[in-house]
């Protein structure tokens, strides 16, 4: 375990990290971690640590894992993760849990595998990132305690008020010009607590789920969401979807979310695929 450290944020779901803690420095002596008050104290403790360390282990959310794994991207490091968020999508589709014994088991077999991540603008982004509805119930969302009770209340509050966004897409993609609830970028399947938006999105094919949905009446909502939880979703009058490495557009909102943190995007919008970039462990 002495190539491993571990990224630890304080501030993720319920602010509930002593037990992980706890159970860490019960299995390793001196085990090398640290409480991260900020990405800047994050970065700096993988720089520090870059030289002796194989295996960086975000301990936390989608936002905290791309935090760590930004600074992984095309180099021979590996993530590892312990989900300590509200939605924990990433984790999810990656297969770990917060078992730290199975974690410490995939540390020591040291497998792993390469998945693409992508980038909005430059920006980088390792799950999921979306525009018009969903982020701006992000940004709502984050004034609140967070929590899956929270967002949901906070997700059916904006509805009803929530105007569509214009896109206009390059001319490859024109005919899919208009106007949408929100804009979803999907490297991977779900958004969080199985919350299956793009059931048919891979990690490791080189592509991104386009994923376009049109603002539906309230009584489509139950089906939309037993779709979305079924992963039942696919292409009908509401939802379409385009399979792609890289995608241009602009859109009249500057209110994105990648991978569940607000960001604020100017269009024209530049999405493009990072294949293979990332080393993650796995089974």
């Amino acid at each position: 375990m002495q190539k491993v450290a571990f990224i630890i944020n304080p501030y993720s779901a319920k602010k509930n990290y002593q037990p992980f803690l706890a159970q860490l420095k019960n299995k390793i002596d001196n085990p090398l971690y640290i409480i991260s008050k900020s990405i800047e104290d994050s970065d700096q403790f993988i720089s520090d640590h870059w030289d002796d360390v194989d295996i960086f282990v975000a301990v936390g959310g989608d936002g905290t894992i791309s935090t760590v794994a930004k600074k992984l991207i095309n180099t021979d490091k590996i993530l590892g993760i312990f989900p300590a968020g509200s939605g924990n999508g990433f984790s999810n589709e990656t297969q770990f849990t917060t078992n730290i014994d199975q974690l410490f088991s995939k540390i020591q077999h040291r497998k792993y595998k390469a998945i693409d991540t992508f980038t909005v603008n430059g920006k980088f982004s390792i799950n999921m990132a979306g525009v018009g509805f969903d982020g701006a119930v992000v940004e709502a969302f984050e004034k609140t305690s967070r929590g899956f009770s929270n967002y949901i209340k906070t997700s059916v509050k904006t509805f009803f008020s929530y105007k569509p966004v214009s896109v206009n897409f390059q001319e490859k993609y024109k005919d899919y010009n208009g106007s949408y609830l929100m804009v979803n970028i999907a490297n991977s399947r779900q958004f969080g607590n199985n919350a299956f938006i793009a059931p048919k999105a891979n990690l490791s094919d080189g592509l991104l789920e386009v994923v376009l949905v049109k603002k539906f009446p309230f009584w489509y909502a139950v089906e939309f969401a037993y779709r979305m939880f079924t992963q039942k979703l696919k292409d009908n009058q509401f939802v379409k979807y385009l399979s792609v490495p890289e995608i241009e557009f602009s859109v009249d909102s500057k209110l994105w979310h990648l991978d569940g943190e607000f960001n604020t995007i100017e269009s024209p919008v530049q999405v493009k695929i990072l294949p293979n970039s990332l080393n993650i462990l796995s089974e």
